[in-house]
C-alpha cells in the first residue's frame, strides 16, 4: 500500500514567520507522535553533494572484500568503518540482514582510546574522496537533526534546547549501506533490512537509490515510503519514545527484498544519538499525558545503547 506521509517544509522553520514556524512544530510533532515519520522537504543540502557521497560510496563497495575488511572493527562493536555483509540482524530475528555497511561519526570528537566514541576511520588508500563528501554531508545533517530536535522539544512544552543540548556530543552516527543484488546463496528468511525500530532520538535518512522502504501502519499493514533526494524522511526512535514515555512514536519499519534480484540499493540515515549519561527514564509530564504510568525503563542512553548493539549481532553481551 503506497500513502504519502505527512511533509515538513523546513524553510517554514528557518522564516522567521511566526505562524509559518508554529504550523512546522505543530506538523513535525504531531507526524512523530502518530505514525512516527515524516518527510522533510527544502532541507538546503545541495543534491550535487548527495550524488557525490552515494558515487563515493559505491566505489568503496565495489572493492573486494580483502580490501574492505581493512577497515572492519568489531573490536569498537563496528561503531566505526565497515561492518560486511551478513553481520547484523534485527532484534529478535536471527536471519541476518541483507546489507553491508559504513559508519562515521563526528570528526571534531572521539580518541583512539576511546570506546564509546572512537575516531573516525577513513579508506583514504583505497577511495580518496570518500572523507571529503562523508565528512561534508555528515555535518550538514547534523546541523538539520538539531533544527529538528528544537521542533520536537517546543512542541513537547520545553525550552527549544532541550533536546539538542541532550545530543550535543553524543553518539551521533551515520550509515552508508549498501544492499547488493540477491542470488541463489541468500539465506531463506532473510530480507534486506528486517522488521526494525531504531533505538536513537531520531533517524534522517537521506532517500535510498531504490525503493524497498515501508513503515507499518497503525493496524499493522506496510506502507510504501516513495520520495527523491530533495526529501529527508525523519522517523523517531526507541530512546524518545522512553523519554516521551510513548507520547513519539517509535515505528517498526523495514527494507524488502527488490521483486529483480539483480537491483542493488544504497541509502544514507543519520542515527541522531544523546550522550552516554543521558537518563531516558520517562519524564513526569509525559506519564500524565499518555497512560498515567511509567510504560518504559529508567535507563540510560549509554546502556540502551549497549543492549541494542548486543542484541543486532554488534557488540557482546558482556562487553564494559
Amino acid at each position: 500500500m503506497t500513502r504519502p506521509l505527512p511533509i515538513a517544509d523546513l524553510s517554514d522553520f528557518l522564516s522567521g514567520d511566526k505562524a509559518r514556524i508554529e504550523s512546522f512544530i505543530q506538523t513535525v510533532g504531531d507526524s512523530l507522535a502518530d505514525i512516527g515519520f515524516f518527510a522533510l522537504t527544502n532541507h538546503g543540502i545541495d543534491l550535487s553533494l548527495i550524488e557525490d557521497t552515494y558515487r563515493e560510496a559505491e566505489s568503496f563497495f565495489m572493492l573486494n572484500d580483502s580490501e574492505k575488511r581493512l577497515y572492519s572493527k568489531p573490536e569498537i562493536s563496528h561503531q566505526r568503518g565497515y561492518t560486511a555483509f551478513g553481520v547484523e540482524h534485527a532484534k529478535d530475528n536471527p536471519a541476518p540482514d541483507l546489507k553491508e555497511f559504513w559508519q562515521t561519526g563526528r570528526s571534531s570528537q572521539g580518541s583512539s582510546s576511546d570506546l564509546k566514541y572512537p575516531m573516525n576511520i577513513w579508506p583514504d588508500q583505497h577511495i580518496p574522496l570518500f572523507k571529503e563528501k562523508v565528512d561534508g554531508l555528515y555535518n550538514k545533517m547534523e546541523a538539520i537533526s538539531n533544527q529538528l530536535l528544537s521542533a520536537c522539544s517546543v512542541y513537547l512544552g520545553k525550552d527549544a534546547k532541550w533536546l539538542p543540548s541532550m545530543a550535543e556530543r553524543g553518539n551521533t552516527i551515520m550509515r552508508i549501506i549498501h544492499y547488493p543484488p540477491l542470488d541463489s546463496a541468500t539465506p531463506e528468511g532473510a530480507v534486506r533490512s528486517a522488521a526494525h525500530e531504531d533505538i536513537n532520538f531520531i533517524t534522517l535518512l537521506m532517500t535510498a537509490t531504490a525503493a524497498g522502504l515501508q513503515v507499518m501502519d497503525h493496524d499493522g499493514s506496510w506502507i510504501d515510503v516513495e520520495g527523491n533526494h530533495e526529501q529527508i524522511i525523519v522517523d523517531s526512535g526507541d530512546m524518545i519514545q522512553n523519554l516521551t514515555n510513548g507520547l513519539f512514536k517509535s515505528t517498526t519499519h523495514r527494507v524488502v527484498n527488490p521483486g529483480d534480484p539483480t537491483q542493488r540499493r544504497f541509502s544514507m540515515p543519520m542515527f541522531v544519538h544523546p550522550r552516554n549519561e543521558i537518563d531516558l527514564t520517562p519524564r513526569e509530564e509525559y506519564i500524565e499525558q499518555t497512560s498515567g504510568q511509567a510504560d518504559y525503563p529508567s535507563i540510560t542512553a549509554g546502556k540502551y545503547l549497549h543492549q541494542r548493539l548486543a542484541e543486532i549481532g554488534l557488540a557482546s553481551i558482556d562487553e564494559s
